[in-house]
């Protein structure tokens, strides 16, 4: 478990750390009315109180990169290879995941799924390729996609897209592409929102 306990609640769902103390505070009460004639604490489920607690909330952080040759595609892609990085060092602190997807040519690519280990990260990062056009909807599109699903596997866990590029969509077909992004506004931000409900 992560943080320090700070208080308790009743249980909503499944108990998953019982609060000894407050549940001990609540069945103490009713001990006459239901009959309790030894030294033991008769108690019901509805006694039972979740530990509630302080903490960081993890992150997942992915980034969709322009690896086209429509800006310095090479520093581009090194700088978000170093922040990725950066970031995974202090994962395990944080709780976060960090994921890439990056864009060129025709379509976008899951270059690293969401991820909270290092070594897999600098694997995958190695050798990305740069060069061709910018499919900007389709790595829009992509990121939705992938939000999507990490917040059906963990729904506790907020999203946080960070979009690098130039802003052209280069890429012939990628207008027709972008009535899906344009749902949430053509802006990165509200696509995550959108992908976090």
């Amino acid at each position: 478990a992560h943080g320090r306990t700070t208080g308790a609640q009743r249980p909503r769902g499944q108990l998953t750390k019982l609060h000894l103390a407050a549940t001990v505070h609540a069945a103490a009460p009713h001990q006459k009315a239901r009959g309790r004639t030894g030294r033991g604490l008769v108690v019901r489920k509805d006694d039972l109180r979740q530990a509630t607690r302080e903490g960081r909330e993890g992150n997942l952080v992915l980034f969709v990169v322009d690896a086209s040759g429509s800006m310095a595609a090479r520093q581009r892609m090194g700088a978000v290879k170093g922040a990725v990085l950066s970031l995974l060092l202090d994962a395990y602190q944080r709780r976060d995941k960090v994921g890439l997807i990056t864009f060129r040519g025709s379509a976008a690519e899951l270059a690293l799924p969401p991820t909270s280990s290092v070594d897999a990260a600098a694997t995958r990062l190695e050798q990305l390729p740069t060069g061709g056009r910018t499919p900007l909807a389709a790595g829009l599109l992509k990121a939705h996609e992938v939000l999507r699903i990490e917040r059906l596997r963990d729904p506790s866990r907020r999203p946080l897209l960070v979009v690098v590029t130039d802003g052209r969509a280069t890429s012939a077909g990628s207008t027709g592409s972008t009535g899906s992004a344009g749902a949430a506004g053509g802006d990165p931000r509200a696509l995550a929102g959108r992908s976090a409900r």
